[in-house]
């Protein structure tokens, strides 16, 4: 068998043959009666022989791999099979195939089952592996997303849009096993494109006890018919699941997370009232956030630092705020500027003994891999403003899969600040703060978020989301708006005011 770097390589997660009966079964249920199956990377053979026995309506069936030996092992498990005259079984790599030639070889209605690699671009790149397509601007990032993190992908996603093109103008059905987040990504390609679905399905799948793998998964269906335009999908909670716990789709070109949330609190999406921040973004966690002890700082390498009040903050991390814990900050944060691109200079001036610890750790700095600080400052940070050093908050968690709007208030009479995985609304007075968190820990608030946020995300809450709730609106619908707009327009309600409110 295949090394485990061999495996990495591959995105090799053989379908186990108990999953891939229940994967033809729950496609089965949709009504498909295929002519002919083919499963582009076949593996052992699994899926492809499970589809063979749920399916004799197909007459013809063909199954590849980059594999030889996984082909092979599919050779003998097709051995004795009623179904081997028709199967063809190639050993070749996808990326290289002429795909065209064996699709005008299999009839309609045609199935298209499988489970694609689970690897990213990366990982790959990482291993030096030659199992990728051919480079190219698929997702159609710009600018620096084109050339960071962001050109990263999922080989299956790539794959899984090739197959969209061939199927286009066929009577096909799609069925792969992947993550979640990648069908998602597939859907709304395919939406966007106008793809002719004319309905589309996923079924969650336990990953980690049929694969080992920690990761959100699921069976995605696509029916193609030609002239068909749905923009909806169904989502099951299992694969034996006869009904959808709920519908995802598109609207106004948004990915939507539950449709029927959607139509019921659209009206409540609009202007960004007050506008949402992020927490303070320095990438140098090693210097720059302390714990204290009596008079003096200790920093994450566990060394006692004396410096000066003057730069120092109470912090509060997003896993504060998602377990309450904001009351009394554990942690604390040296803050070398108030706004991006001020000069640090004058630290040396104002508090010596702080300029000296951070520039002993200069060398830290200077190996943060983010291209955002050159040309900086010396110590520069981002994310950072006069909002951030704003008296009371209203905070969240991006990280943690729930919603649930906290109130941060002053810390030893020093303002306290977030870390850059955390978002908030500055505010200026407690009132404001606990009026604001009041409207967005509403349930209304809830059904709006909920109707946008896909939970298994890796980071759920984004700014993006929340400032899609118009806030005046959302009081309006609460039976509260009787000074929202004079708060919204100016901030100048009185505390009297937000007090009866």
């Amino acid at each position: 068998m295949p090394g485990s770097k061999h495996k990495v390589a591959f995105g090799d997660f053989q379908t186990p043959i108990d999953l891939a009966r229940e994967v033809c079964s729950a496609v089965a249920r949709t009504g498909l009666r295929p002519r002919s199956i083919l499963e582009p990377t076949c593996g052992t053979g699994s899926l492809l022989l499970a589809a063979l026995d749920e399916f004799p309506s197909a007459r013809a069936a063909v199954g590849l791999d980059i594999n030889q030996q996984y082909v092979r092992e599919a050779r003998d498990a097709l051995t004795g099979s009623p179904n081997r005259s028709k199967v063809r079984l190639l050993a070749a790599n996808f990326f290289d195939t002429a795909w065209e030639k064996i699709l005008r070889s299999l009839p309609d209605p045609l199935l298209v089952i499988g489970n694609l690699p689970w690897v990213t671009s990366a990982v790959l790149g990482s291993l030096g592996s030659r199992n990728l397509p051919t480079k190219s601007n698929f997702q159609k990032h710009r600018g620096l997303d084109a050339i960071t993190g962001k050109s990263n992908f999922d080989i299956s996603e790539w794959m899984m849009l090739r197959i969209l093109d061939w199927l286009s103008g066929r009577q096909a059905t799609l069925a792969l096993l992947c993550k979640t987040a990648v069908a998602r990504k597939v859907l709304a390609h395919a939406w966007r494109a106008h793809a002719p679905l004319a309905s589309s399905a996923t079924y969650i799948i336990p990953a980690f006890l049929h694969f080992g793998a920690a990761v959100d998964a699921c069976l995605l269906v696509c029916a193609f018919v030609p002239g068909a335009h749905s923009s909806d999908c169904a989502v099951y909670e299992a694969l034996a699941s006869r009904a959808p716990a709920s519908r995802i789709g598109l609207r106004n070109n948004q990915l939507i997370a539950n449709i029927e949330l959607y139509e019921r609190w659209k009206h409540l999406e609009g202007r960004e009232r007050r506008k949402w921040r992020s927490g303070i973004k320095h990438d140098c966690a090693q210097v720059l956030e302390l714990t204290k002890e009596d008079s003096h700082y200790r920093n994450r390498a566990g060394e006692i630092v004396d410096i000066e009040d003057t730069y120092v903050y109470p912090m509060l991390k997003s896993s504060d705020l998602a377990n309450g814990k904001v009351a009394c900050p554990r942690r604390w944060m040296l803050v070398p500027q108030r706004s991006i691109g001020e000069s640090t200079a004058s630290i040396k001036h104002v508090a010596p003994k702080t300029w000296a610890y951070l520039t002993r750790n200069k060398a830290l700095f200077a190996r943060r891999a983010s291209s955002i600080y050159e040309g900086r400052p010396p110590f520069s940070i981002f994310g950072v403003g006069e909002y951030s050093f704003s008296p009371w908050k209203v905070a969240i968690s991006g990280f943690y899969k729930h919603l649930s709007f906290k109130v941060v208030g002053p810390f030893v009479s020093r303002p306290v600040v977030l870390d850059d995985t955390s978002y908030f609304l500055p505010c200026k007075t407690r009132h404001e703060a606990e009026y604001l968190a009041g409207l967005l820990n509403s349930e209304t608030a809830r059904g709006f978020y909920e109707a946008f946020v896909f939970w298994d995300s890796k980071r759920p809450v984004t700014v993006d989301l929340l400032r899609r709730l118009d806030l005046l609106a959302l009081a309006s619908a609460l039976g509260r708006a009787s000074f929202a707009a004079r708060l919204f327009s100016d901030g100048k309600a009185t505390q009297a005011e937000l007090a009866l409110n």
